[in-house]
């Protein structure tokens, strides 16, 4: 059975989710980088992906809402191509429009205070971006 890494990538920090059934995304943590130093954070990546033996990346694709691509959509695809040059894994690039307001939704209509919003938005963000990938690879496999 495969085992998938999702993520949230921001400026600093990786929202991380993980699934070893393949069905269900479960919050794993969130990991912090110097800002905007996207070889480091490939690097903390690739070894996360080895050490746990994750076979699929999911990586959240940041686009604008008219389907166009901005710079954070090209600093994830960017990304995405680091890791595949230093571990040996399927990399999926999954939309992740409005994945990190759906977290914050969540957590507001839950009563999360906004000290600990700050800290597990991201990780919220990677489980829902994963949960899609799951569900919409689950919708799809008869078809």
């Amino acid at each position: 059975m495969k085992k998938y890494l999702g993520l949230d990538l921001g400026s600093k920090s990786l929202g991380l989710s993980i699934s070893e059934s393949g069905i269900i995304a479960n919050s794993y943590k969130t990991l912090y980088f110097k800002n905007d130093d996207y070889f480091e954070a490939s690097k903390i990546i690739a070894d996360i992906m080895k050490k746990e033996n994750f076979q699929v990346l999911v990586i959240g694709l940041p686009k604008h809402m008219n389907n166009d691509l901005g710079i954070r959509g090209e600093i994830s695809i960017d990304f995405a191509n680091k890791v595949k040059e230093l571990v040996d894994v399927e990399v999926v690039l999954w939309d992740e429009r409005t994945s990190t307001q759906a977290a914050l939704k969540t957590m507001i209509g839950n009563n999360v205070s906004r000290k600990k919003q700050k800290t597990k938005k991201d990780e919220l963000a990677a489980v829902i971006i994963l949960q899609n990938y799951l569900d919409y690879k689950e919708n799809n496999k008869n078809g």
